[in-house]
């Protein structure tokens, strides 16, 4: 039994103990993401995983509570696993079915619209291309790199996808 058990059923203590729980929680926001790693190391006895602070933070919350309120019962652990079974959306580790990235592709006939250095760029999704000012593109990147000049991820430069890193914060090549 660990330390937040034993105070968890010491009655008078209870209430103190409850409100450390709660300021262990509120900590974990002002830590760093190796203090994170550290705390990860001391509740769950193994190294954590290599995510963001944010998901860290949000695991390692549910772990202080886990330890002082006892967490879930083996009986709704084996109640969870068999409603998640024959679910895809509650298993973690499963790949993409190939039908689901075909719908990923964008719909011949969209248009999709940017403004450039201060002019209106359209561009009309085909079945086999992209067509803008009357020529067909094989590629979205083409496109963007025959309206700038230099080379673009076409789904990031028509708004299609997020960028991360370096280029998000307007980085030397944004």
């Amino acid at each position: 039994m660990n330390e937040l058990q034993n105070a968890a059923t010491g009655g008078k203590n209870q209430d103190r103990t409850r409100n450390s729980v709660l300021r262990q929680m509120a900590l974990l926001q002002s830590m760093s993401l190796e203090q994170l790693r550290e705390k990860w190391l001391d509740l769950y006895g193994e190294e954590p995983p290599q995510y963001k602070k944010q998901f860290l933070i949000k695991r390692l919350a549910y772990r202080i509570q886990e330890l002082f309120y006892g967490g879930l019962s083996e009986q709704a652990k084996v109640h969870l696993q068999q409603a998640a079974k024959d679910d895809p959306v509650a298993t973690v580790n499963r790949r993409i079915p190939e039908e689901r990235k075909s719908n990923e592709a964008i719909l011949p006939g969209t248009r999709l619209v940017r403004v450039w250095n201060d002019r209106r760029y359209e561009v009309i999704v085909l079945a086999d291309g992209y067509e803008f000012e009357g020529r067909t593109f094989r590629s979205l990147s083409a496109v963007a790199r025959e309206i700038t000049g230099t080379r673009w991820n076409g789904k990031v430069f028509f708004g299609l996808k997020k960028v991360y890193g370096r280029k998000a914060e307007g980085g030397s090549d944004a």
